[in-house]
């Protein structure tokens, strides 16, 4: 039986070293070696390639955020999203379905209708739809003025979907691995190597590694990581929620979201409904949160879909996220030689997988931020820059 990829022994040292063998990892590494010609590169993971929140999110993609630096960013990997199964040659089954973001209050319609105003001035595309629009683009949404949560509008990006995301790790994985990539399993970092300010490598469970940069990128342990180098992370982690129901007949011809009842539903390639919750409220880094969440957030999606009352659950999971101060991300430099972090995504990391991918290459490249993530620098939380994303853009998923 052949493997998709190599199990190579790791060197004792490569010019770049990934931690983290996620989406954004795989991404990183590919765009080092297509991109800058940086080909001696290691990609660490503790555990198997694409086996944490890579394997445990719900797979939305979408890039109409309400702040430019947001907006910048994640429409670049909506961009890169548009080609990027003829790129890697591989089948990412990436839909362009549509979002639409529901609004329960009055509030909501004015954020709403702002952030359409705001993406349309950025390039993005956007609309806001009554609830006759709504209909036309789900019909199986429940817009009953009556309703406990009435839907009195919503935004739509046409251009926004779904992927599948084993095949976005595993398209990643491929490309990387014919370039010349080293995908090292099972390869825990313990520690870092270094020499006087600088670090110089990784201590693993597999041994030393030496590296010219180090650069994290492991979702909802970065700040773990961090730790053990002495740099302390603006971060909280926080378990993160979702289920799959049973195989269904196609239903559902979008994606939903709902910020005041906070669940959001899609329907996969398969048949299952894939649906989200909020993160729970304490901070920890299990893979598991608390079933009253789950209960929630099934009372919010029947509340919205009363078609799916008869419907069965599959299966739950939780991921675990790690959140900055401004619910946006940590890119580039730490200001320990060596040392590159991306980091804090939120809920929001799969959906900018090949923009993070290309612009995290480019940083770590060149030694400097690229242009798209100069605003979302480690020092601004000390600068008071922030990119505020708490609610603005409607759910931050």
């Amino acid at each position: 039986m052949t493997t998709l990829w190599r199990h190579p022994t790791p060197k004792r040292a490569y010019e770049v070293v990934v931690v983290g063998a996620g989406g954004h990892g795989l991404a990183t590494a590919y765009y080092l070696a297509r991109k800058h010609g940086i080909t001696d590169v290691a990609v660490l993971d503790k555990g198997w390639l694409a086996g944490g929140n890579m394997a445990r999110n719900t797979t939305i993609i979408r890039s109409n955020y309400l702040w430019e630096p947001s907006a910048g960013i994640y429409e670049h990997a909506l961009a890169l999203w548009e080609g990027l199964e003829a790129e890697l040659d591989y089948p990412l089954l990436f839909s362009q379905r549509g979002v639409l973001n529901l609004a329960h209050s009055e509030q909501d319609v004015r954020d709403g209708v702002r952030r359409v105003h705001a993406n349309r001035l950025a390039g993005i595309d956007a609309d806001w739809l009554s609830p006759a629009g709504i209909l036309d683009v789900c019909p199986i949404v429940n817009v009953d003025p009556d309703a406990r949560y009435p839907v009195l509008g919503a935004t739509f990006q046409p251009r926004a979907g779904i992927a599948k995301h084993d095949h976005v790790a595993w398209g990643f994985a491929r490309a990387a691995d014919r370039l010349g990539v080293d995908l090292i399993e099972n390869c825990e970092v313990t520690g870092f190597v270094r020499s006087g300010s600088r670090v110089t490598g990784v201590r693993t469970n597999r041994g030393d590694i030496h590296a010219s940069t180090v650069a994290l990128s492991a979702a909802g342990h970065t700040s773990v990581l961090a730790e053990l180098v002495g740099l302390p992370l603006p971060l909280q982690s926080h378990p993160l929620q979702a289920l799959v129901s049973e195989l269904l007949e196609p239903v559902h011809p979008t994606v939903v979201m709902s910020n005041a009842v906070h669940v959001y539903v899609s329907q996969a390639h398969k048949g299952e409904l894939v649906m989200g919750a909020g993160i729970d409220a304490y901070n920890s880094y299990t893979q598991r949160g608390g079933p009253h969440v789950i209960e929630a957030q099934m009372a919010a999606a029947l509340e919205l879909f009363p078609v799916f009352a008869g419907a069965h659950v599959l299966r739950t999971w939780g991921g675990v996220v790690d959140v900055s101060p401004d619910a946006s991300p940590i890119i580039g430099p730490t200001g320990i030689h060596g040392l590159m972090i991306n980091c804090g995504w939120g809920t929001g990391g799969f959906k900018a997988t090949p923009g993070i991918g290309d612009v995290y290459a480019d940083t770590i490249a060149h030694g400097r931020p690229h242009p798209l993530a100069v605003p979302f620098a480690l020092e601004r939380f000390t600068t008071g820059a922030l990119v505020d994303e708490h609610g603005a853009a409607a759910v931050a998923h």
